[in-house]
C-alpha cells in the first residue's frame, strides 16, 4: 500500500510564554499547543494530503488566531486541492479571511502569519509557502531548502533576519499576497522538513543536515527540537517530516 507519513511537534521554546505557532496535517490541526514527544500519523494516498506549519507574527496581536485561523481553514479545503490553482485560491482566501476577521476584532488589527508546507498528491507534490516559515527537501543529494523565503537578506556578519516582505494578514488594509508554489515528482523515501524559524534560527542547516541523517522519523524529529532547545530555544519551534512510502 502507498502510504505518506507524517511525524510532528510544536514547542513554545524556551524564552516565549506561548505557542503562536499552528500545525495541519491532513484533518488534524494542532494550535498553540505543546507536543514535546513527537507524533506520527499514516493517510493512505488515495486523497490530497496538505501538511503545512504557521507562524503567527510576532510584535502583532492575535498571532495564535492567525495562524490558528490559517490552518483550520487548510484543514477543511484540504481534500480539494488537487492543483497549483486551486492551493492558490486556498491561501489567498485565507489572507482574505485574516483582514475579515481583524475588521471585526479592533483588538486584533494587523494580525497576521507565514505558512509553510507541502500537498502529497497522487503522482506529485506541491511545495508552497507565504513568509520565512521553510521546507526542506532530503533525497540521495543532501538537504536543500526547496520554498522561497520572503525576506531581505541578513545584514552582513548576520545568519538570520527577522523581517518578513509578504505575509497573511500583518496589515490594516487588504494587501494581496503571491504564494510560492512549485510541483515536483514523487521520490518514494525521500523526506520533507517543514518547519517555523524556531528551528532554523538558532539551529544552522549544517546541523539540521546532519541531524536528518537518522533515518527513524521520530528520532530525527526530537533531535530536531533538542537542537533548538540547546541552542537557547529562542522562538516558538513546530516541525514536521513527511516522507512518501511506496510498499
Amino acid at each position: 500500500m502507498s502510504y505518506t507519513a507524517v511525524t510532528a511537534l510544536s514547542h513554545t521554546g524556551l524564552v516565549r510564554d506561548h505557542n503562536e505557532d499552528s500545525l495541519v496535517v491532513g484533518p488534524w490541526t494542532l494550535c498553540g499547543t505543546v507536543t514535546e514527544s513527537p507524533q506520527t500519523l499514516a493517510f493512505p494516498r488515495a486523497r490530497p494530503l496538505l501538511v503545512a506549519v504557521a507562524d503567527g507574527l510576532g510584535g502583532h496581536p492575535g498571532g495564535e488566531v492567525a495562524s490558528g485561523l490559517v490552518v483550520n481553514r487548510l484543514a477543511a479545503l484540504g481534500p480539494t486541492l488537487t492543483d497549483e490553482d486551486r492551493l492558490g485560491r486556498a491561501l489567498d482566501g485565507c489572507n482574505t479571511e485574516l483582514f475579515e476577521a481583524s475588521g471585526s476584532h479592533p483588538e486584533l488589527a494587523t494580525m497576521g502569519t507565514t505558512v509553510a508546507g507541502v500537498l502529497v498528491l497522487a503522482d506529485s507534490l506541491l511545495v508552497f509557502n507565504v513568509g520565512d516559515s521553510k521546507v526542506y527537501r532530503q533525497d540521495e543529494d543532501g538537504l536543500r531548502q526547496v520554498s522561497v523565503d520572503d525576506s531581505p537578506p541578513p545584514a552582513p556578519g548576520r545568519r538570520t533576519t527577522s523581517a518578513v516582505t509578504q505575509t497573511l494578514g500583518g496589515s490594516r488594509g487588504l494587501t494581496p499576497v503571491t504564494p510560492h508554489l512549485d510541483r515536483s515528482g514523487l521520490a518514494p523515501g525521500g523526506r520533507y522538513l517543514i518547519c517555523s524559524d524556531g528551528l532554523t534560527d538558532p539551529v544552522p542547516d549544517d546541523d539540521i543536515a546532519r541531524i536528518l541523517e537518522e533515518p527513524e522519523d521520530g528520532v530525527a524529529a526530537f533531535a530536531l527540537w533538542r537542537a533548538a532547545i540547546e541552542a537557547g530555544g529562542p522562538d516558538n519551534i513546530t516541525l514536521a517530516l513527511v516522507r512518501v512510502h511506496d510498499t
